[in-house]
């Protein structure tokens, strides 16, 4: 039986609208990343931002029962979440951790990647005080401009901070720019420099680090990249792995649906919505769904985006309100209140994926999943 869950919104906000996940597809998107990897490399599966959106301890548990042992999250409070539901993972903690943080950090055994020297500094001298030793990675700005010790002088800032005590350093990573981008040579530039780095941690006895380099689009391309671990986030989600020359096929496994709540005979010249920025070109049947921007359902989605009814498209006229969007269903007039509505995913031989709806709103698949307001209140079938 398919491991499918269906996940209604819930808290403050509630609507008729609900994610659905088929986790086992999940399992088989691990399935094909693990073909492709060196026994010896670790996927770590990126599952900050509730997992992007497909819920955080669900996802993890369904990924460790599938052989998945090694996870980052970019906060504490989902590193907390995480170990109280796999006890045995390893867990990184990618983000900004406070000297606050070292007990519940040596309590729950979580990881902190170290994104620069003052932090490190902070953590190291609390550890030193309390008379422990933090295990951690340690994050190598090479490009990326945003977390990391300086390429240039980081084989001697580590050498420091071993010296120092208070750090069990396990581990070096980088983050790339630029990997989804074809032909882009600032990957390579990257690459080289986080080379140097390795070569210039040998040099000071810093061997046999953890390095892990490869996010989604870097390992989609980039087998010389994987090293000891691949960061793999998106990809697992069932984006950015089937294009053609992928060296992974993955798919989704989120949809996101609701229901119609008004059908309308309307005739043409009819305005519809707020500033009536559309108008009917001709006769047709208008249906409001139960979906709108406090949902997810993005704004930029007015009078360009689809959603699938009937399994065929229906296209999003005037603009999403709130609670609330209408679509241009047709002069058929085939639809019915109750009848269910796909904004992600399959109905009948029509998809929509988070990918298309990007296109509309012109962002990426991430912004899209992870602005669906959803918390698991699920039951399995």
């Amino acid at each position: 039986m398919s491991d499918l869950e269906s996940v209604n919104n819930t808290g403050s906000h509630r609507s008729n609208a609900w994610i659905e996940l088929d986790r086992d597809v999940l399992c088989r998107n691990i399935a094909a990343m693990k073909a492709v990897l060196k026994p010896s490399t670790e996927i770590i599966l990126v599952v900050k931002a509730n997992a992007y959106g497909h819920g955080l301890t669900g996802v993890a548990s369904k990924a460790f029962e599938c052989g998945v042992r090694w996870f980052l999250v970019a906060r504490l409070d989902e590193a907390v979440a995480l170990r109280a539901e796999l006890p045995d993972a390893t867990i990184l903690l990618l983000g900004a951790v406070w000297t606050q943080d070292i007990s519940v950090i040596l309590d729950r055994r979580i990881i902190p990647v170290i994104v620069c020297e003052d932090q490190a500094n902070d953590l190291a001298a609390c550890a030193r005080t309390a008379g422990v030793t933090v295990p951690c990675h340690v994050k190598i700005d090479t490009g990326m401009g945003r977390f990391g010790l300086p390429w240039e002088q980081a084989p001697e800032i580590l050498k420091r901070l071993q010296r120092a005590g208070g750090f069990e350093i396990q581990g070096i990573s980088m983050h790339f720019s630029s990997a989804g981008k074809p032909g882009d040579a600032f990957v390579g530039v990257q690459s080289e420099r986080f080379q140097k780095v390795v070569a210039g941690c040998r040099e000071r006895g810093l061997d046999g680090l953890f390095k892990h380099v490869a996010n989604s689009a870097a390992f989609v391309g980039h087998p010389e990249w994987d090293m000891e671990g691949v960061r793999v986030g998106i990809l697992a989600y069932g984006y950015g792995g089937r294009r053609i020359n992928s060296r992974v096929h993955t798919q989704p496994f989120l949809q996101w649906k609701t229901r119609v709540l008004q059908v309308r005979k309307v005739p043409a010249g009819f305005p519809v919505g707020y500033l009536s920025t559309y108008v009917t070109p001709e006769a047709t049947c208008l249906a409001t769904i139960d979906a709108g921007y406090s949902d997810g359902l993005s704004r930029l989605m007015s009078n360009k985006g689809y959603v699938l009814i009937g399994g065929r498209r229906a296209k999003v006229v005037g603009r999403v309100t709130m609670n609330f969007t209408t679509v241009d269903v047709g002069a058929e007039g085939r639809v019915r209140v109750g009848d269910e509505v796909v904004l992600i995913g399959t109905q009948g031989a029509e998809t929509l994926w988070a990918d298309e709806l990007a296109r509309w709103c012109q962002t990426i698949p991430y912004e899209i999943l992870t602005s669906i307001r959803s918390e698991p209140r699920a039951h399995s079938c």
